[in-house]
C-alpha cells in the first residue's frame, strides 16, 4: 500500500501526488465514492458490469428512502400490490 498527502484547493480540486498516478492517464475518468469519512478513488476504466450494476442500484435506493422519508411513497396491502406487479 503507498501512501501520500495532498490537499484540496479552495476550488475543490485535489492533486493526486505523482507517485501514486504512475497507471493514471491525462484525461481518464475517475468515480470517487464516499463512504462516511472515507473517499475513494478508482478507475472508471477498470469498472466491470456488476459494480457499475450494484452503484446504480444503489443511487436507486437510496433515492427512493428520500421518497418514502417524505412521505411520498403510497400504502397497498399484499394483494393489491402483488396485482399491481403484474401489469408491469
Amino acid at each position: 500500500m503507498e501512501i501520500a498527502l495532498t490537499k484540496m484547493s479552495s476550488k475543490g480540486q485535489v492533486v493526486i501526488p505523482s507517485e501514486l498516478r504512475r497507471n493514471i492517464s491525462e484525461g481518464e475518468t475517475l468515480m470517487i465514492i464516499k463512504n462516511d469519512n472515507q473517499l475513494i478513488i478508482k478507475k472508471a476504466t477498470e469498472l466491470d458490469k456488476k459494480l457499475k450494476e450494484d452503484l446504480e442500484f444503489a443511487k436507486r435506493t437510496e433515492e427512493a428512502w428520500k421518497s418514502y422519508e417524505k412521505g411520498e411513497f403510497k400504502k397497498k396491502n399484499v394483494s393489491d400490490f402483488l396485482e399491481g406487479l403484474k401489469s408491469w
